[in-house]
């Protein structure tokens, strides 16, 4: 049984800056991906950032490069998204994705080899709420 356990979060004026965490625990596996997918209410769920801990490479949103860093603690299987440079369409619910197994992602766009509603070993987070104000 796979477990994810997220952090971060909360209100931030335009500018500011947040770090979102994700732990996973319940399965020992070296390749998977972990990352974050964001949500607006009347909106699909899109892609934000995912980093491949198998060979540690990572992607990116257009719409968060040179603002968003994702990093991996694999001694603790522990993800982490630092968010800088917060503007009021950053605001939305985060939602920590981990997928066991990934298809080899530069094979792949949009996020689709770290989506878990496309693979059969994907796990989603509970989400939580990311708030920027002007």
């Amino acid at each position: 049984q796979v477990r994810l356990e997220e952090h971060g979060g909360g209100s931030v004026q335009t500018g500011g800056s947040l770090r979102l965490s994700c732990a996973a625990s319940g399965y020992d596996y070296s390749h998977t991906c972990m990352g974050w997918w964001r949500q607006v209410p009347g909106k699909e769920r899109v892609g934000v950032a995912a980093i491949y801990t198998g060979g540690g490479s990572t992607e990116y949103a257009d719409s968060v490069k040179g603002r968003f860093t994702i990093t991996h603690d694999s001694a603790t299987n522990t993800a982490f998204l630092q968010m800088t440079s917060l503007t009021p369409d950053d605001t939305a619910t985060y939602y920590c994705a981990y997928v066991v197994g990934p298809p080899n992602p530069t094979y792949y766009s949009d996020f689709v080899a770290c989506n878990p509603d496309r693979l059969s070993l994907g796990y989603w987070g509970q989400g939580t709420q990311v708030t920027v104000t002007a």
